[in-house]
């Protein structure tokens, strides 16, 4: 792996590189972790990285990993910068033969989206977004549950994600994280939305199958003097025809990373909170509640396949963030080898990457509208 931003002063940069070191199957061997290119030196000195293996910028570290021998070179690029830096090295890394790990959201617009897509589609090549919620045990028993018919029809699903740490206006402060996410120059046209907003769609549809077909969105920027949304309220109509609430809030004071689903079927229904991750409650019709754990009992084959402890024992972030890098490494590992994987080693594309990128400006444009329902294509 060679890694694009991460360096002294990031945050999701560290948290990468301990997720893709996990399972053992990733080796970072390379970075331009800054901008700056002394920054960049001095990070890869703190990883202890051979200082021919740091370098200025990614353009620089792209064309001298391509010219190294095929088994020394690194085999992908993991993206870990602010939003408006994931197009420039996606685009290069892939036309220069090299897959892709990228944070999400995919990118800066629906522009630099499309032509990602297109690019991926093109080159063949390996691209996952790390939606990193996807990765959790319980939330691959809820998908295949609903892809079972255990639920029956799924009529509603409730999806929420609340924050508090945007409460104050910290972007005035030294506080690097609060102030690229409310920069527009940085970010993109979103706030809350394309920071956790997203979060809570990928996870929806990936749970339930399904797709958002139209929405209704209200966005508010409740915080004086800030210049993106901070909290978003959008109704939801899926392609089998149940509805949906999505909400996500930066400004709700004491929360702390509290995404929750709650998907309702004509048979039972399951809720799933990401800060208890290892229950999956399960409520039916004519049965006392459930609550399946992790690690107990006949789980489903995904599942089983992302539970990495014994039972009793969190599985908790960086597991369920490893779980995207393992399973990307093995579809690496299987292009290089010319096997096939296993259908439960999932990860999120660059198709997903593009339908949360339409759902930022499908949000924000519904919510600048009067019309009542926006189509989302």
């Amino acid at each position: 792996m060679g890694m694009v931003g991460g360096g002294r002063g990031a945050f999701i940069g560290a948290v990468h590189r301990m997720a893709a070191a996990i399972d053992g199957q990733i080796e970072l061997v390379c970075g331009a972790f800054s901008s700056d290119a002394e920054k960049s030196r001095l990070s890869g000195e703190d990883l202890f990285l051979p200082a021919d293996r740091v370098y200025g910028s990614y353009a620089e570290m792209i064309e001298k990993e391509k010219a190294l021998p095929a088994n020394e070179r690194m085999d992908f690029v993991s993206i870990v910068t602010p939003n408006h830096v994931h197009f420039p090295p996606a685009k290069m890394a892939l036309e220069n033969g090299f897959h892709v790990v990228c944070d999400k959201p995919l990118c800066f617009n629906m522009e630099e989206a499309h032509e990602l897509a297109q690019l991926v589609k093109d080159t063949g090549l390996i691209f996952a977004l790390t939606h990193n919620y996807t990765g959790y045990p319980m939330v691959k028993h809820a998908k295949q549950m609903i892809a079972n018919g255990t639920l029956g029809e799924v009529r509603k699903i409730v999806v929420e994600y609340p924050q508090g740490w945007l409460s104050t206006k910290l972007e005035d402060s030294e506080q690097k994280q609060a102030s690229w996410r409310t920069d527009p120059s940085k970010s993109g046209i979103a706030g809350s939305i394309g920071d956790i907003g997203t979060h809570a769609e990928n996870l929806a549809e990936y749970i339930s199958g399904l797709q958002i077909k139209e929405l209704c969105a209200d966005l508010s920027t409740f915080v004086p003097g800030r210049q993106l949304d901070d909290d978003g309220n959008v109704l939801l109509r899926f392609n089998n025809g149940a509805k949906g609430l999505l909400f996500c809030s930066q400004i709700a004071v004491g929360e702390e990373n509290n995404l929750r689903i709650r998907i309702y079927g004509t048979k039972a229904a399951v809720e799933w909170r990401q800060q208890d991750p290892n229950d999956l409650v399960v409520r039916h019709l004519d049965q006392p509640m459930q609550v399946l754990r992790t690690g107990v009992g006949d789980l489903a084959a995904a599942a089983q396949a992302h539970t990495r402890l014994p039972a009793g024992h969190p599985e908790g972030y960086l597991e369920a963030f490893a779980s995207i890098y393992r399973n990307f490494a093995k579809h690496v590992q299987a292009r290089l080898s010319g096997e096939e994987v296993d259908p439960v080693y999932d990860f999120p594309t660059v198709e997903d990457g593009v339908r949360g990128m339409q759902f930022i400006y499908k949000v924000v444009e519904s919510g600048q509208s009067d019309d009542k329902w926006t189509t989302f294509e």
